[in-house]
């Protein structure tokens, strides 16, 4: 947790009102979301018991296994799952649209990505495993299922895997996406509670947040927003509806499981879009624009990938896959960091008060400095900046700045309030700077030791020659018959 947002926590316990940590929102909102609320049965990890599903928030689609030991109903509910998600994500492949590249071929993108969101990290973790458990099965032979179950679980695999790539939206969970927002006057562990988070933020009329969080956090008013439900529900309510399921099973006593579970899911579902309206208040970053971008081209490498009939996503990476997949998300993170900082100065204070950016007024400019002789010689306007910020950056320090994204500019000295910075790219190619390139005296900036440039990828070995210290060469895979075995708890 940053200084500033442990200043925000103290502020909204203080006033009893959730804290502003951004000004604008750093993750896309799709314009027709689908909202996917699951619960799991208790002491199973991924036997699902009940989901509620869609795109309107008028009409949920709910699903619910009667006795989540069954197989085939577990089953059954995956197959009607893929014929709610399924349909989702297929309507977003039609459209596409060409991009263009500097030194390479043009290439078709999908103009549009699904996006999933679910209630918080729990469901995301519950849907990883729902597709773990689900993409190797077959359609055909023993415990044979519906086609598009498998399907549907490479596609679940696929959201939750780049729900763990920074920055990502196509998988969001609603307790994260408002806590990157908001700061509220309780734990980190409590805002993981969809009720008492979203009662912080947006309390009912003449109630503060705080007290509006406490009176949430009653499983009566507002049922744990999944995948797990409340211990009381599930010996009081469920317990005893299941097992009338069990002694006879038919269309009442399932009915009495429907709505068993209706009465939990139902408050989730409308806190999910209650959060939804919340950010899409916020304006949307240009980072969290350009990474949308990102997504869309994921999304349509799977379904290229999809197309061509590839196998289903392994069990474990090899070393060589396990280190770029890394290395990718290191670079990501980086990226990350850079766009929500140049976008935010309210992001931006967190690195102002670790010494790691400064904002002050430029003092001296020297637009014309340059360095080296004859045909060596470059370009390198010097300007000196009065910061009141505590500056933490040792001279030859990186530095980019989000009023001139692109530019960047190496420390010279930093000393008793007075930085000297050195302007190495963004000023333009020609002996003398373009104009407006280099700031002028006067002017307010803002530097920080933050990149979100474009970084080549890890230089890394091929797979087949993965050295021996790290296993070898790992066998291709070839699904199995094994692979359908695997269980689902």
């Amino acid at each position: 947790m940053s200084t500033l947002a442990a200043l925000a926590r103290l502020r909204a316990v203080r006033t009893g009102t959730a804290q502003r940590l951004a000004t604008v929102r750093h993750c896309h909102l799709s314009e027709r979301p689908m909202v996917f609320v699951p619960l799991r049965l208790a002491g199973e990890a991924a036997a699902p018991l009940a989901a509620m599903a869609g795109t309107d928030p008028d009409h949920p689609r709910l699903l619910v296994v009667p006795q989540p030991r069954d197989r085939d109903l577990r089953f059954a509910f995956a197959a009607e799952l893929a014929e709610i998600v399924l349909p989702y994500v297929e309507s977003l492949q039609k459209e596409t649209e060409t991009v263009e590249r500097r030194g390479a071929e043009p290439y078709e993108r999908c103009a549009d990505a699904p996006q999933i969101l679910v209630p918080n990290r729990g469901a995301v973790a519950f849907t990883q495993l729902l597709g773990r458990s689900t993409r190797f099965r077959r359609a055909e032979g023993p415990h044979a299922v519906h086609p598009s179950v498998p399907i549907l679980g490479r596609w679940l695999t696929f959201f939750a895997q780049r729900a763990r790539h920074p920055g990502s939206a196509l998988l969001l969970a609603a307790t994260e996406a408002l806590s990157l927002h908001w700061a509220t006057g309780q734990s980190a562990l409590e805002d993981a509670n969809l009720a008492s988070l979203a009662a912080w933020i947006d309390p009912p009329p003449g109630m503060s947040g705080a007290r509006a969080a406490r009176e949430a956090e009653d499983p009566l008013v507002c049922p744990p927003a999944g995948p797990v439900t409340d211990p009381g529900f599930d010996a009081e309510v469920l317990a005893p509806a299941i097992r009338a399921y069990e002694e006879a099973p038919g269309p009442r006593t399932a009915g009495r499981v429907t709505e068993a579970v209706r009465t939990q899911l139902e408050p989730t579902w409308r806190l999910m879009w209650r959060a939804v309206e919340l950010l899409r208040a916020l304006p949307e970053s240009r980072g969290a624009a350009t990474r949308w971008e990102g997504d869309r081209g994921a999304f349509t490498a799977f379904t290229e990938q999809l197309a061509e009939g590839g196998p289903p996503q392994p069990k474990h990476d090899g070393a060589v896959a396990a280190a770029s997949r890394l290395a990718r998300m290191e670079r990501a993170q980086a990226s990350y960091d850079a766009q929500r900082a140049y976008d935010d100065p309210l992001v931006m204070a967190s690195y102002r008060l670790t010494g790691e950016a400064f904002t002050g007024t430029v003092t001296e400019a020297d637009p014309s400095h340059a360095e080296g002789e004859g045909r060596g010689r470059k370009l390198r306007p010097l300007i000196t900046v009065r910061t009141q910020d505590p500056v933490r950056l040792a001279a030859g320090a990186k530095l980019g700045t989000p009023d001139r994204r692109g530019q960047q500019a190496e420390v010279v000295a930093a000393e008793d309030g007075l930085v000297t910075l050195k302007i190495v790219k963004g000023m333009g190619r020609g002996k003398t700077a373009t104009p407006g390139a280099v700031p002028e005296v006067g002017e307010t900036v803002c530097y920080a030791a933050l990149s979100e440039e474009f970084q080549p990828p890890a230089s890394l070995p091929a797979p087949e020659d993965t050295p021996w210290t790290h296993g070898g060469p790992p066998p291709e895979y070839v699904p199995s018959a094994e692979d359908d075995r695997e269980e689902w708890s």
